[in-house]
């Protein structure tokens, strides 16, 4: 322990089910704890003793009853949590966790609370209900796709919106859907497969069964977007970055009267042919700034899968960051060797 006078702080759980939710399996968040506060924690029966430095004890206090809060809301205690929590703590954002935890976006047909679980998760929220375009860019498991239906759901439920219309570029199949077998549903269900369990998630089977049923969810191929006026629809385009700088303009001229539209996407995984530009890319760069269109970047830090994930999109991203910069060095050298041979023959 450091110079200062130990103090006890003593967490007290509701039942054995609290306990374990804030323990974890064997104490593993507890084991987190330890590794992060200069404090020691004893678990007997109904509490959860914190002994040792005092600045140190009240910060773990304060982010374990800030999860415990969370748990009783009904909100699963998992390992993303308590180490953003930990780390918010940590960087002296401690007073932004309560409102974080508490902010539910809406409860699934389940009972389940769906909230933004990081702050760059929150001002993408943030940024949806307050513009009519919101671009939402970033890594892997950073909830943008997710998200992104929740605030469907909820326009819908709030009769914000008449209807929900997904769509996402078919690169695999070249956006020439009609080469594939089944009736049009079936030639897009593949692309659109991460939005419809998504849906189902947030409906139940049989809600969402019968909105697809009415009409009031609608699968819209991006190619057959051509022409359309989208009113009083909330429009998800998912994996943006794989549409052409002329299918993105085309898609956000389609906005009407009423309606929002959210657009997603990965700039690190574009999958369209060397040398045709991305579209996201593209919209991103000219429409910054632009009056109601919200731009909101997500980074590892709000990826919320396993913690592997955000170590693999931050490694993948220092790697980029090399190759870009080794790429410069060489067409700053070759231009430099085209300059001292264009000067020789001068000379010469």
């Amino acid at each position: 322990m450091r110079g200062t006078e130990p103090v006890e702080r003593v967490i007290y759980f509701e039942d054995q089910e609290e306990a374990y939710s804030l323990l974890g399996v064997r104490d593993e968040f507890i084991r987190v704890f330890q590794e992060n506060f200069d404090c020691q924690m004893v678990s007997r029966g109904d509490r959860l003793e914190l002994l040792g430095a005092p600045e140190e004890t009240e910060s773990a206090a304060h982010v374990l009853e800030e999860l415990q809060y969370l748990h009783r809301q009904g909100t699963k205690i998992t390992m993303h949590e308590v180490r953003y929590g930990i780390q918010l703590e940590k960087r002296g954002k401690g007073a932004a966790l309560h409102r974080l935890f508490s902010d539910t976006i809406l409860v699934t047909t389940k009972g389940r609370h769906v909230r933004p679980k990081t702050l760059g998760q929150r001002r993408y929220l943030e940024t949806i209900r307050q513009s009519s375009i919101t671009f939402g860019i970033g890594p892997a498991g950073t909830g943008k796709t997710y998200l992104a239906v929740v605030m469907a759901v909820a326009a819908l439920r709030t009769k914000e919106v008449e209807k929900i219309i997904l769509t996402r570029p078919a690169v695999e199949a070249g956006e020439r859907l009609g080469f594939l077998p089944g009736d049009l549903q079936d030639k897009v269900d593949p692309y659109l497969r991460p939005l419809y369990d998504a849906l189902q998630d947030i409906l139940g089977l049989d809600m969402y069964q019968k909105f697809m049923a009415r009409g009031i969810i609608e699968i819209a191929p991006l190619a057959y977007m051509r022409g359309r006026t989208l009113e009083n629809a909330f429009i998800i385009l998912d994996e943006a970055q794989n549409t052409t700088d002329k299918q993105m303009k085309m898609f956000l001229t389609r906005l009407g009267f009423g309606s929002r539209m959210v657009v997603t996407g990965d700039l690190g995984q574009v999958d369209l042919p060397r040398g045709v530009t991305s579209g996201l890319r593209q919209a991103s760069e000219i429409l910054d700034g632009v009056e109601g269109i919200g731009i909101v970047r997500l980074a590892p830090l709000d990826v919320i899968r396993h913690d592997v994930v955000t170590r693999v999109v931050e490694a993948y991203g220092a790697y980029e960051a090399r190759q870009k910069a080794l790429r410069q060095q060489e067409r700053s050298l070759r231009r430099r060797q085209r300059e001292a041979t264009a000067e020789s023959e001068e000379e010469a």
